[in-house]
C-alpha cells in the first residue's frame, strides 16, 4: 500500500500553481516572454519617481493590482536631498529580494519549514568613477556581497542547498552576474 504524506511546511509559497505553470509554459512556450515595465520621472536635481503598472506576459498585456511607487535621489553627501534610496540600492533590493523569494519557494518545495530568513547586502563601490575623476575606474560595484541569516526547520547542509538553487534560478542574479543587452533611445 502507498500513502501519500502532506506536506507540513508553509512558508506562504504555492509550489503546486508554480509547478503547474511550469508545465503549462513548457508546453506553450510562448507564453513564457515577458516584458517588465517602469516608467521614470524626473522631480528635481537628482530626485526622480518610479513606477511599476503593468507588464506583458501569458501573451497579453497584464496589470498589478497596485501601482507600486519607488522614490530614487542621491545623498547629501553628493550635494544632492537625499529623497530616496540610490538606484544602486535598489539593484541591492532587487538582488536581496529575489534571492528570498526563491529561497522561500526552494524551501516550501523540499518541505522545509522557515522561521525567519534576513540577508544583509553589501556592494563596494569606488565613486571616482560616476563622479568621471578617474576614467580607469569602473561606474558600477566591484564586489557584491549577500550574508544570509536563516532560521529553519532544517541541517545546515539543507539551508545551504536551499540558498544554492536560489541563486541557480534567481533573474535578478542572472542579470547582475552576465552581461545584459542594453539599448536606451531617445524620442522626441
Amino acid at each position: 500500500m502507498t500513502t501519500t504524506q502532506e506536506k507540513s511546511a508553509n512558508n506562504g509559497v504555492n509550489v503546486e500553481h508554480l509547478i503547474g505553470a511550469r508545465n503549462a509554459l513548457s508546453d506553450a512556450p510562448e507564453g513564457a516572454q515577458f516584458t517588465w515595465r517602469a516608467t521614470n520621472t524626473w522631480l528635481h536635481g537628482t530626485h526622480s519617481e518610479s513606477k511599476v503598472e503593468e507588464f506583458f506576459g501569458l501573451g497579453d498585456n497584464q496589470t498589478h493590482r497596485t501601482t507600486f511607487e519607488f522614490s530614487a535621489d542621491h545623498p547629501e553627501v553628493f550635494a544632492s536631498e537625499d529623497n530616496g534610496a540610490t538606484p544602486v540600492e535598489f539593484v541591492l533590493v532587487g538582488l536581496a529580494s529575489c534571492l528570498t523569494a526563491g529561497v522561500a519557494s526552494v524551501a516550501q518545495n523540499r518541505d522545509i519549514q522557515l522561521n525567519s530568513v534576513t540577508a544583509t547586502i553589501e556592494g563596494d563601490m569606488d565613486i571616482l568613477g560616476i563622479l568621471g575623476a578617474d576614467p580607469e575606474v569602473r561606474n558600477g560595484f566591484n564586489t557584491i556581497r549577500v550574508s544570509y541569516q536563516i532560521d529553519a526547520d532544517a541541517t545546515d547542509q539543507e539551508i545551504e542547498a536551499l540558498v544554492a538553487q536560489s541563486q541557480k534560478r534567481s533573474a535578478v542574479f542572472d542579470i547582475i552576474t552576465n552581461p545584459t543587452n542594453v539599448a536606451v533611445s531617445v524620442n522626441s
